[in-house]
């Protein structure tokens, strides 16, 4: 039988590769959308923000006028539009990515989802997929104290956040966007970069750094977002299918996602890897200022929110 052709015809980017959990959960999601609307919904899904040149910024900016539909991209480059989703990377916050979720899944995150309506973003409530813990890798040398960190090139990802945080600690901070992180490290241009473990293992870096220290200084995920006149244009009765979806993709995504990053240790260390326990307390105490600066960029509400979910006071 002939298949019906769509009523709405989408396309999906992110930052992952093909065989991530990411790229197969929303493959999946927008299959079982498909399927559950009779065929009127249909989306491209493509990797790797389909080789864009410009990587997430410039992703980023094709959502808000439209040319894509929907994209995933963590809260320090949303930022660059909703400058309040920078609270999700605000350093040693959450304690593990189960915490995290929940947080995002709540009064933190609806806040969140508002604010990125406020800019012609749809954010979704149950919509935070997971990247997970981010720890240091290096090619140089581990990073036991801060100390370690001084003069040592860092790749981050754009935003003032984690400029300000590897400043603050004494790193130089070197923007790369992530699909370029391996060539960086491999030609000399970074010494180091931070990411969660599957991170490290989908994008090979395995074989261009030696040391992993386990600092937990951070939290990231991957917002499921929309075009917001796009999705106010649809019907009821497709957005209930799509909400349903996505969080049901979201939650086998973080369970993915967070079996791989306790799984990835014992095998990183099998292809050679040298890994470091951290203790955070050295860390937190060079941040006084830092944290006093950022409550005030992210405002007072925002911050509440966020010591609400976390129990604990930064500022």
């Amino acid at each position: 039988m002939q298949r019906r052709r769509p009523e709405f015809d989408f396309v999906q980017y992110h930052n992952q590769t093909a065989d991530s959990s990411l790229h197969v959960r929303l493959t999946g999601m927008w299959d079982a959308i498909r399927r559950d609307t009779g065929g009127r919904v249909e989306s491209q899904v493509f990797p790797l923000n389909n080789n864009i040149q410009g990587s997430d910024p410039a992703a980023l900016k094709l959502l808000a006028a439209g040319d894509i539909q929907f994209f995933t991209i963590m809260g320090g480059l949303l930022s660059a539009m909703v400058p309040v989703a920078d609270v999700q990377q605000v350093p040693f916050a959450f304690r593990s990515a189960p915490e995290a979720h929940r947080a995002m899944d709540g009064p933190l995150g609806a806040y969140l989802v508002d604010e990125m309506a406020a800019t012609g973003i749809h954010g979704f409530r149950v919509g935070a997929f997971d990247n997970g813990m981010r720890q240091v890798t290096s090619a140089t040398r581990p990073v036991v104290a801060p100390a370690d960190l001084r003069g040592m090139r860092m790749r981050v990802p754009a935003g003032a956040l984690f400029d300000d945080l590897f400043r603050t600690l004494g790193a130089e901070p070197v923007v790369v966007n992530s699909i370029d992180i391996y060539s960086s490290l491999q030609s000399g241009k970074v010494d180091a970069q931070e990411n969660p473990l599957a991170l490290v293992d989908s994008y090979k870096l395995d074989e261009v750094v030696k040391y992993v220290s386990m600092t937990n200084h951070m939290w990231s995920g991957f917002n499921q977002l929309a075009h917001l006149p796009t999705w106010q244009r649809l019907p009821d009765d497709v957005r209930t299918v799509i909400d349903g979806h996505v969080a049901r993709a979201v939650r086998l995504q973080r369970q993915d996602q967070e079996a791989a990053n306790q799984r990835l240790r014992a095998e990183l260390t099998r292809r050679g890897l040298i890994f470091n326990d951290v203790d955070q307390a050295p860390f937190r105490r060079t941040l006084g200022g830092f944290y006093q600066k950022w409550k005030e960029r992210l405002g007072t509400k925002c911050w509440a929110l966020l010591e609400q979910a976390t129990g604990t006071s930064l500022a």
